[in-house]
């Protein structure tokens, strides 16, 4: 009688964790915005790396952001120049990230995070990218960019494809912006995991 209630136990738990999942699923949140700490890209499994918040004014949440990578790194040098697929997730939790602040504000952020030769060498590519940034965000619109190697870095807003840049110069440049040591230091730090 005591072997049949047990069997009955496990038989309930184990119907509600295939039905509901674990109630110690593996994520991260930050903001109010959960991040599965792994998840498929590519036909790769990609690990979260980190987790940011990029505020404007020091109080403005404007977004919070986690980046996926195939190997996680601490190191900045191997996140911007590794050949491996990369994903970097944005939720916006602001209406004041509009279209013009987004475009002119990835600009200047770029121009500062590379030298200057880069930029100039990059500069219809840095354009078009900035162009892509045509939408007023806000609170639950996303943005993703993933870069596939041997195909280029494609970037999305709320799920709708902007187009690929191909050229790996100008993909080094972007995860410098994001990662490097001129890069939003909240934001490098948080993605590094640091």
């Amino acid at each position: 009688m005591m072997l049949k209630k047990r069997w009955i136990i496990v038989s309930t738990i184990l119907l509600c964790l295939v039905f509901f999942g674990s109630p110690y699923a593996s994520e991260t949140k930050i903001a109010g915005v959960t991040f599965p700490d792994s998840k498929v890209v590519a036909g790769k499994t990609l690990q979260l790396n980190g987790v940011a918040v990029r505020k404007a004014m020091k109080i403005i949440k404007v977004f919070v952001g986690g980046l996926y990578l195939e190997n996680p790194t601490k190191d900045s040098d191997v996140a911007i120049s590794s050949e491996q697929v990369k994903h970097l997730h944005l939720h916006y939790l602001t209406s004041k990230a509009t279209a013009q602040k987004l475009s002119e504000g990835f600009i200047k952020a770029i121009e500062k995070a590379n030298p200057p030769e880069l930029v100039d060498n990059q500069r219809e590519n840095i354009d078009r990218f900035a162009s892509w940034l045509d939408t007023d965000m806000k609170p639950g619109s996303t943005a993703a960019s993933t870069y596939i190697p041997g195909e280029g870095l494609t970037y999305w807003i709320n799920g709708e494809k902007r187009g690929t840049i191909q050229d790996v110069e100008f993909i080094h440049m972007y995860y410098r912006y994001n990662l490097g040591e001129k890069a939003n230091q909240a934001l490098r730090k948080g993605y590094l995991g640091l």
